[in-house]
């Protein structure tokens, strides 16, 4: 009996350990200097140039709702492929890639709503802690969703 693995990218916001497929991730760099966009969702950290390449950043803490990071701390870019291209995903700590197994994976329970059901694939329950793994794409995406909206089935 073979059990399918895959390799995820780790990282912290506050406490909180997330993942993502190493197969999405071009490069992890230290904080870079980013031009605000004017107008722009919060969720927006800025414009960075890379290489002369302009990337948008996501703050993920906005992103999924978490306080603002604390003052003097700056974030670190995680750049990731999504079907949109490039982005930067500022995050608080990078951990290890980290090799997780199909029978430690759970799907995210029915009864998380709105954005973060949509945000998250599921979790990976690893000795003392959960690790939640993200859907790229959700995460980039910048269309408008809203918590409890009308269309929402209760």
């Amino acid at each position: 009996m073979t059990t399918t693995s895959t390799k995820l990218c780790t990282f912290f916001l506050d406490d909180q350990f997330f993942g993502i497929e190493v197969a999405r991730v071009q490069e992890i760099i230290r904080y870079q200097q980013m031009t605000r966009v004017p107008l722009a969702p919060k969720t927006i950290g800025g414009l960075l140039s890379l290489r002369g390449q302009i990337v948008i950043t996501i703050d993920l803490r906005e992103r999924l709702g978490f306080p603002p990071r604390p003052e003097g701390r700056l974030p670190i870019n995680v750049l990731v492929r999504s079907d949109g291209g490039i982005e930067s995903l500022l995050v608080d700590d990078i951990g290890d890639v980290v090799e997780v197994d199909a029978d430690t994976f759970e799907p995210p329970p029915r009864t998380l709503r709105g954005i973060a059901r949509d945000m998250i694939r599921g979790v990976h329950k690893l000795d003392g802690r959960l690790l939640l793994l993200l859907d790229v794409n959700q995460v980039v995406s910048t269309k408008p969703t809203f918590e409890n909206s009308p269309n929402e089935k209760e």
